[in-house]
């Protein structure tokens, strides 16, 4: 988070040169290694971008969350495939089944079965969604070029929604720095909050 917190009180030129390559990188690594925050990101780089007087600060913003995003997914799914169709697997198919579990990966299946491609755009706005569906993509035996066709929406509609709520922090508050943790503070309530409604219920 120390980029963010830089990037909000740097210098215009300073973002442009090092903003948009470092929020690349970072989504590039959160759709592989999903543990970064990368709508928290997102919406922080969108309040960071309303705050600057450059034009299309923001377009750069969403061009980059989402071809990042779409790049990693896609190079994911691709390694999920060869382990597929390896004998021994692979880490990278591990890592995906790990974060899918039987009860999620199950309904993802059904979606998959009922509704085909518009589920992958459901399952990136849904917290912790995209793996399992991803997941049932793999054993439904989709082609890449038909994870592709499908994903590329679904990165699109992820960035925008994610950016809108840093549009959303950005205007509420006059310093940068008090829309990014508004934003973040957002996004990790939207992501832990299915999780937690769902033990709710199954204590109930």
């Amino acid at each position: 988070m120390s980029w963010l917190a830089a990037a909000s009180t740097a210098p215009e030129s300073t973002h442009q040169a090092l903003g948009y390559p470092s929020l690349f990188l970072l989504v590039l690594i959160g759709a592989l290694v999903p543990v970064v925050p990368t709508g928290a990101l997102v919406s922080s780089a969108a309040v960071v971008a309303f705050h600057q007087t450059a034009p299309f600060s923001l377009a750069l913003v969403f061009v980059t969350a989402s071809l990042a995003a779409f790049l990693g997914d896609a190079t994911l799914y691709w390694l999920g495939r060869r382990g597929m169709k390896s004998k021994n697997g692979s880490r990278w198919l591990e890592a995906i089944r790990s974060r899918a579990p039987e009860e999620r990966l199950a309904q993802a299946q059904e979606k998959l079965a009922d509704h085909g491609v518009s589920v992958l755009v459901l399952s990136r706005l849904v917290p912790a969604g995209r793996l399992p569906v991803m997941l049932a993509c793999l054993m439904a035996k989709w082609p890449m070029r038909r994870f592709v066709r499908g994903n590329f929406p679904a990165c699109l509609a992820w960035a925008v929604t994610y950016q809108l709520i840093g549009i959303l922090g950005g205007s509420l508050f006059k310093e940068p720095w008090e829309g990014v943790v508004a934003a973040v503070v957002l996004t990790v309530v939207i992501s832990v909050a299915p999780g937690l409604w769902r033990r709710v219920r199954s204590a109930a």
